[in-house]
């Protein structure tokens, strides 16, 4: 029998990243796909990052995995979102080729010494006594392994639906997985049906751009991966479009042919990613949605219709397409449609994401809950990091909520769990502000690097990051402005003149003022990267901000340094009220801070184990 120390089961956003990490650490890994055609797939919007999503792959990349690396290869068109708001919130989306993603990561796996990339569907987990032991595969091959990763995305038992048509096959028209859902339920695991959707891709040549609003990438492009200073692309642009009355009443006259509507769907769909008959039929006052429509790549002449995913008919996707302006003439070369498949309930799973009831077996990605190649990565990284640390009788390396996103999306699945996909958003980061994508690397790459997955020339270059942010802060602090040269500025801008020589430093405290506008005048200006300025200028301007959020961070980490004991008898506990009783036993959380987090277990709950924690520490200390 075959043996190797970590198997990894898929081989999408998640695998990747989970079998690169256990092998740069110096794992055998074999990575199992249904497909090689599959590996590093993107099924749905060609894109990375977003909303939210950008931090994540940005702290990815701090941390040594590969998306943010893979994306700047790959990159067609590139646009910092939210720029109009403040710093916390910008996030950088990446318009990517999607079959250059595929074959560029692909061979990154291929070229990875330690990875074994092989094509094969897995059947069976084998345990025993708790343990996992292998994995056997379809044709009944038994393979030994002292760690399994599941990172089977959106492949077990999944379902596609387009009207009336349904077939049980996996995204975009790929072999689904079968097997493996009775072996995790015959091991104890609740199973949920959670669903997701895409919409069509069109010809480029059946769309009349002219009569469209361009929509072009940001003429300078910041790069995903911190290793990149530039791109110097020629980018590919995007167009938007609007839907109108007339392709609303068509979806309604239809809307019992949608897969969705009809009943034919049991899985629970992602809240913020509707299709086109939700947006219709749950906002039926408005009159129009916007679209974007996005080239899938420079090899090809499909187009994604960003905000109009379906689960219609063909032809009344066709049908209601073709009233929107500048898509008359539109030939729909794939249809949209609906897919559900199964998924983990996350709360099954430590902050690690390992198995509560079974040693050695992680799961990472869509299977325990989540949307997006962003967030699969991320845990598909955290679970390649902590199955090799568990190999080497290490402590497992886990990010808190004040640490990074990639923090705040585990603790929420797996302490509070999820009732349909998770998405990530910057909403969900209570101290965003101190969580920017532009700091990720000052705040994770050192921690990747004890690790061992950061390169010697990575740390340096995070390093000399620091060292000319910490000099720029002291060039600000003693650069005076003479009058005779900002007065005029201010006055330009209807503000009252100056009586004293002002530093550099409080005239960049003003909001009125950016490094920008002052450069004319700034004499001991040096020559330092944008990205400097730019994270000089936001902890300057944001400083009574960020002192303010660090107080936060301070008590938030206190409770987390609250550790519970494993063998705490929440069910008997007196003073806990059941339903948090039941959760706490469940959940078993590592810390008081994450047992405050758990929905349905009350402030009042949190003073009872409190109370019961420190009972058991002066029992301990007599």
């Amino acid at each position: 029998m075959k043996h190797y120390s970590i198997v990894v089961i898929g081989a999408g956003h998640a695998g990747i990243e989970a079998a690169l990490a256990a092998a740069r650490l110096g794992e055998e890994v074999l990575l199992l796909s249904l497909s090689l055609d599959a590996v590093a797939f993107m099924p749905c919007n060609p894109s990375i990052g977003g909303t939210g999503k950008g931090h994540l792959v940005r702290e990815i990349d701090a941390l040594g995995g590969e998306m943010g690396l893979n994306t700047d290869r790959v990159t067609i068109q590139s646009k910092m979102l939210n720029t109009a708001k403040g710093p916390a919130v910008h996030s950088l989306r990446a318009q990517t080729d999607k079959n250059a993603y595929h074959t560029e990561m692909k061979q990154v796996v291929e070229d990875q010494k330690g990875i074994h990339l092989r094509q094969a569907e897995v059947a069976e987990l084998l345990v025993k006594d708790n343990r996992i032991t292998g994995v056997k595969l379809r044709n009944a091959e038994e393979i030994s392994a002292d760690i399994v990763i599941v990172a089977t995305g959106t492949y077990l038992r999944s379902k596609i639906f387009i009207g009336s048509y349904v077939e049980n096959i996996g995204p975009a028209g790929l072999k689904s997985a079968n097997l493996l859902s009775d072996s995790l339920r015959k091991l104890g695991f609740e199973l949920r049906r959670f669903k997701t959707g895409t919409p069509a891709r069109i010809h480029a040549d059946s769309i009349r751009t002219e009569v469209l609003t361009l929509h072009p990438g940001d003429e300078k492009i910041t790069p995903f991966s911190f290793m990149n200073d530039s791109l110097d692309i020629e980018q590919v642009p995007c167009h938007i479009g609007y839907t109108n009355e007339k392709t609303h009443e068509l979806i309604k006259n239809n809307i019992e042919l949608s897969a969705m509507y009809g009943g034919a769907i049991e899985g629970t769909g992602a809240r913020y990613c509707p299709s086109i008959e939700d947006k219709v039929m749950r906002f039926a006052t408005k009159n129009s949605h916007q679209l974007f429509l996005e080239p899938e790549g420079l090899t090809t002449k499909e187009v994604y219709v960003q905000g109009m995913s379906s689960s219609l008919p063909e032809d009344i996707q066709e049908a209601f397409t073709k009233t929107i302006k500048g898509l008359e003439n539109v030939q729909i070369m794939r249809p949209g449609y609906a897919i559900e498949y199964d998924c983990i309930d996350p709360t099954e799973l430590t902050l690690w994401l390992e198995s509560k009831r079974i040693q050695g077996l992680f799961f990472a990605g869509q299977i325990n809950g989540s949307s997006g190649y962003e967030e699969a990565a991320a845990m598909g990284l955290m679970a390649g990091i902590n199955a090799h640390l568990k190999l080497r009788g290490k402590e497992p390396f886990t990010l808190r909520r004040d640490e990074a996103y990639i923090g705040v999306l585990i603790d929420e699945l797996v302490s509070k769990g999820t009732r349909e996909p998770y998405r990530m958003m910057t909403s969900r980061a209570e101290y965003r502000l101190i969580l920017r994508q532009d700091n990720a690397d000052l705040r994770l790459t050192e921690k990747g690097y004890e690790i061992g997955l950061v390169t010697e020339a990575r740390y340096e270059k995070m390093q000399n990051k620091k060292r000319m942010i910490e000099e720029e802060l002291v060039r600000i602090k003693d650069a005076r402005i003479a009058l005779d040269k900002i007065n005029p500025l201010l006055e330009s801008m209807g503000q009252k003149p100056l009586e004293h020589t002002p530093s550099l430093e409080s005239l960049l405290r003003r909001s009125e003022l950016d490094y920008e506008m002052l450069k004319s005048i700034d004499d001991t200006r040096t020559n330092v990267p944008l990205s400097i300025f730019e994270a000089v200028q936001t902890q300057i301007k944001y400083e009574g901000y960020i002192a303010k959020q660090l107080q936060q961070v301070e008590h938030f980490r206190q409770l987390e340094a609250k550790k519970l004991p494993e063998e705490f008898d929440y069910l008997n506990m007196e003073g806990l009220r059941k339903e948090a009783r039941e959760k706490l036993d469940k959940i078993r959380p590592s810390s008081l801070g994450q047992a405050s987090r758990i929905s349905g277990v009350s402030p009042a709950d949190i003073a009872v184990v409190m109370v019961q924690l420190e009972r058991r520490s002066r029992e301990r200390n007599t």
